[in-house]
C-alpha cells in the first residue's frame, strides 16, 4: 500500500503560500488515488520557528482545505532518541565518523576551496581519524562513498545520477547532539513506512545524500518525485516578498476551499484540457505521470474564473452554510432569519439571487448586504443622482401598490406594477428601476430588482421607500 508523508517545517512567520501547500495537496491526491495513507509530520526541531501559533497555521490551513490526514500527527522532535541511536549505529558500523573541526576551521576551509575554484564540500580532514568520544566536542558526519555513482529515478524528472566523489560528507548530528534534518527525515520516513517522497524542487539536492543514508542504514529506498516550482505571474519564484498570499488569506477573502484546491492542483498537473474538477474527480484522475517537469505560473485571472465556477456549481444548502460561517468569522454581518419570515425557502432564494456572478463569499455579501440589515444608508452620490423630485410620484405609486397588496407580491406582480408605472409616466426601465434600487439597497449595484423586492418583503420595501421620499429635496 502506498504511504506518503507531508512534512511541514514551521516558517519563522508561519507563512504558507500556494507553493508550500500544493506539495501537501499532491501528496494527499496521490495517496487517495492509490488507496494509500496520507500522513502528517511536523518538522519541529527548530525551537525558534516551531511555535504553537506557527503549528496552528499549518493545521488550520490543511483542515480548511479538507486535506485530512490518516492517524495521529507526528512530530519530529519526539523521535530524537531514535535518531541518535541510529547515528550511533552508523558510527559503530563505519558509515559515519566523528568530526572535530570547529566552525571557524570549516569556514576557512570553505573560503580556501572557493578561492582555489574547488567544491565547498568538506575536505575529509577527520574522515579516517577514528576519534573516540573522549569529551572533545564533535559532530557526526556521514561517510559517503568515494567511488562510483548514486542514481535514482525521479517519477517526474526521470533518471538522475551523481558521481559519489561529488557527494559531501554531510553532518548528521550537530555538536550539540541534535540530529540534522537530512538525517532525521530518513529515519522518520523509514519508521513511518513511507513508500513515496513527493516534495518540491528545492529538495532535489538533498535526495542523493539521503539515498546514501538509506543504504548505509540498510533501509529500503522510497520512490522520489520532485514537483516543479510555482512561479509568480512575472515568472519569478512565488514568494511572500513578491506578492504571494498566505493560503488562509484566501479564506478571509471568501474563496471556497474546493476552488483553491482545484486551482492548486492545476499548477503543474493536468488532465487533458479539463480545468474545473470536483474533489472526487481530482482524486480519481490524479497521477504523477500528469505532473509536468517545467514550473507553473500562478494566474490570478484563471484562479478567479475557477472560483466563480465553484460558487455556481456549489449546492445551495452547502453554499449557504459556507456563507453563514464566513459572515460569522470575518464580518459584522449575520443572517437574521426574522428578516426573511415573509419568504418561504428564503435560504435557497437568497443564494440563487447572489451566486450567479460572484467569485467569492465576499462578493456574495456585497450583492446582498442590503437585505441582511433593517435599514440601509444611501450612498451620497447615488442619492443625489437618482433620488430627485422627478421620481417622487412614481415611488408614491409603488407605495400605493404595497398598501393595496393583501399578501406578499410575487415577482411577476412586482414587475407588472413597475411596468404599469413606466407606462403611466412614460419612463424607461432604468429611469424607474435605478432610483428604486438606490432607495432599497443604498447603492446602484444589486441583484435584479424583482429579486431585491422579494428578498426585502413589502414591509421593508415600504419603510425604505418612505425614507427615501422623505430625503428628496
Amino acid at each position: 500500500m502506498s504511504q506518503v508523508c507531508v512534512r511541514f517545517a514551521p516558517s519563522p512567520s508561519g507563512f504558507l503560500h500556494v507553493g508550500n501547500v500544493r506539495t501537501a495537496l499532491f501528496n494527499y491526491l496521490f495517496a487517495r488515488n492509490q488507496g494509500g495513507r496520507f500522513l502528517l509530520r511536523i518538522e519541529d526541531t527548530d525551537e525558534e520557528t516551531s511555535t504553537p501559533e506557527n503549528e496552528r497555521v499549518i493545521l488550520e490551513t490543511l483542515n480548511w482545505l479538507g486535506l485530512e490526514w490518516d492517524g495521529d500527527m507526528a512530530r519530529q522532535s519526539g523521535h530524537q532518541e531514535r535518531h541518535l541511536a541510529e547515528a550511533n549505529r552508523l558510527l559503530a558500523e563505519g558509515h559515519a565518523y566523528r568530526c572535530r573541526c570547529t566552525p571557524d576551521e570549516l569556514e576557512l576551509k570553505r573560503h580556501a576551496a572557493e578561492a582555489a575554484g574547488r567544491s565547498r564540500k568538506y575536505d575529509g580532514t577527520c574522515r579516517e581519524k577514528n576519534y573516540p568520544d573522549d569529551g572533545t566536542p564533535f559532530c557526526v558526519r556521514l561517510k559517503s562513498p568515494r567511488e562510483g555513482e548514486t542514481s535514482f529515478h525521479d517519477l517526474i524528472k526521470g533518471d538522475i545520477s551523481v558521481h559519489n566523489a561529488e557527494v559531501d560528507d554531510i553532518i548528521i548530528v550537530r555538536t550539540n547532539k541534535s540530529p540534522v534534518y537530512n538525517f532525521a527525515v530518513v529515519v522518520d520516513d523509514h519508521d513511518m513506512e513511507i513508500t513515496h517522497v513527493i516534495r518540491g524542487d528545492g529538495h532535489l539536492t538533498n535526495t542523493i545524500p539521503q539515498i546514501v543514508l538509506y543504504r548505509a542504514l540498510g533501509y529500503a529506498v522510497p520512490e522520489f518525485a520532485h514537483l516543479p516550482l510555482v512561479l509568480a505571474p512575472d515568472r519569478k519564484p512565488l514568494a511572500k516578498r513578491r506578492g504571494a498570499k498566505a493560503v488562509l488569506e484566501y479564506k478571509r477573502e471568501g474563496y471556497l476551499p474546493d476552488a483553491v484546491v482545484n486551482y492548486m492542483a492545476r499548477l503543474g498537473w493536468g488532465y487533458g484540457d479539463q480545468e474545473y474538477f470536483t474533489r472526487q474527480e481530482l482524486i480519481e484522475k490524479f497521477s504523477l505521470e500528469g505532473v509536468q517537469a517545467a514550473p507553473a505560473a500562478f494566474d490570478p485571472k484563471k484562479f478567479d474564473w475557477l472560483a466563480g465556477e465553484h460558487i455556481r456549481a456549489c449546492d445551495n444548502e452547502k453554499l449557504f452554510r459556507y456563507f453563514s460561517e464566513y459572515l460569522l468569522e470575518f464580518t459584522s454581518y449575520s443572517v437574521n432569519e426574522s428578516l426573511f419570515s415573509h419568504l418561504p425557502d428564503w435560504r435557497n432564494y437568497l443564494i440563487e439571487s447572489v451566486k450567479e456572478r460572484a467569485r467569492t463569499l465576499s462578493e456574495m455579501l456585497d450583492k446582498c448586504r442590503f437585505c441582511l440589515v433593517e435599514e440601509v444608508e444611501i450612498e451620497e452620490k447615488a442619492g443625489k443622482r437618482f433620488l430627485t423630485e422627478a421620481i417622487r410620484e412614481p415611488i408614491r405609486d409603488v407605495l400605493n401598490f404595497v398598501a393595496s397588496s393583501a399578501g406578499e407580491p410575487t415577482e411577476q406582480e412586482w414587475m407588472d406594477c413597475l411596468t404599469a408605472i413606466m407606462e403611466k409616466y412614460q419612463l424607461k426601465m432604468k429611469d424607474l428601476v435605478q432610483p428604486i434600487r438606490v432607495a432599497l439597497t443604498g447603492t446602484t449595484v444589486s441583484p435584479p430588482i424583482d429579486r431585491v423586492l422579494i428578498l426585502l418583503g413589502k414591509e421593508r420595501v415600504r419603510r425604505r421607500l418612505e425614507a427615501a421620499m422623505a430625503g428628496i429635496r
